[in-house]
């Protein structure tokens, strides 16, 4: 850890206007002190302001780090606002959404609602208890009520969802040596198997990456500030990146954390033309904060 970086064990009590409990908590300060100006400067705005593109729109510039949550030798609820990835982008926009509907916003509310987002049914319980698939992520927190995925109806032909992925994930445990956290605990990739079965068969919809080119009267399902998971053909995993949806002269693009541009942007090219540039992606799933 850098000496700037708190490493340490909370317990939110009364005294922290939070009545609900943290586990092992890293972070910076700046951290702290962005999530508070950045509530400040939310509760100043009109209350009809898209609240996830707002915040998402902070991160713009923030630099790309991977592998941001893999700091310390056992799981902590890490929080870093100051490098993200196109996972912990998602994670603290949403999180901060969350936390400016609460009646007391805090850091420590902030931190509370990111645990409930990283973790399954929103406790930390060891690295295998992270939603490392974003289909684990939908799963979790459409059940606590957080978001929900938009599918389309059948009685349109579940247009423009149209594309139908079976899900088959087993890339984290066919490939343990690509995860630093696995090393040498048989039982937390035991785990991790057991909790990728539970995915096996599942049909999931997304807009094939064909679609994504059109207009609002095709696509108009999806909304500015909605989260895209953009479905990959890569063996193994359902989904191999993460951004938002802004609507630009009536046309769909990218806000999201570039390993490219190696900073958080609002792709200048379409969805449409980004996705032509990447093969193995064949569409995107869409999903709403609650």
């Amino acid at each position: 850890m850098g000496r700037n970086v708190w490493i340490m064990k909370v317990c939110v009590i009364a005294a922290m206007c939070c009545p609900v409990r943290l586990l092992a908590l890293t972070y910076a300060p700046e951290d702290s002190v962005k999530v508070m100006a950045w509530l400040s400067e939310a509760a100043r705005r009109p209350k009809d302001t898209d609240w996830t593109l707002f915040f998402a729109e902070k991160f713009i510039g923030t630099p790309y780090v991977a592998s941001t949550l893999e700091v310390n030798g056992e799981e902590e609820l890490v929080v870093n606002l100051r490098q993200v990835d196109c996972t912990t982008l998602v994670e603290n926009v949403v999180a901060l959404a969350l936390t400016l509907r609460d009646a007391s916003p805090s850091f420590a509310v902030f931190c509370r609602n990111l645990e409930k987002l990283r973790y399954r049914e929103g406790r930390l319980d060891g690295y295998p208890s992270r939603n490392h698939y974003f289909s684990e992520w939908i799963e979790s927190n459409g059940r606590q009520g957080l978001v929900r995925e938009i599918c389309g109806e059948a009685q349109d032909g579940f247009r423009p969802f149209v594309g139908v992925q079976r899900l088959e994930l087993n890339y984290m445990t066919t490939h343990p040596e690509a995860y630093p956290m696995l090393k040498g605990k048989p039982e937390d990739v035991r785990r991790i198997r057991a909790n990728e079965q539970r995915f096996d068969g599942k049909r999931v919809r997304y807009v094939p990456a064909d679609w994504t080119g059109k207009g609002r009267d095709e696509l108009g399902a999806i909304h500015d500030g909605d989260i895209l998971a953009i479905v990959t053909r890569k063996r193994g995993l359902d989904t191999s990146h993460l951004g938002f949806a802004v609507w630009r002269k009536g046309r769909l693009h990218l806000l999201n954390a570039s390993s490219i541009h190696k900073k958080v942007v609002l792709e200048p090219m379409t969805l449409r033309q980004y996705m032509k540039k990447h093969p193995s992606q064949l569409g995107v799933r869409v999903v709403r904060v609650i």
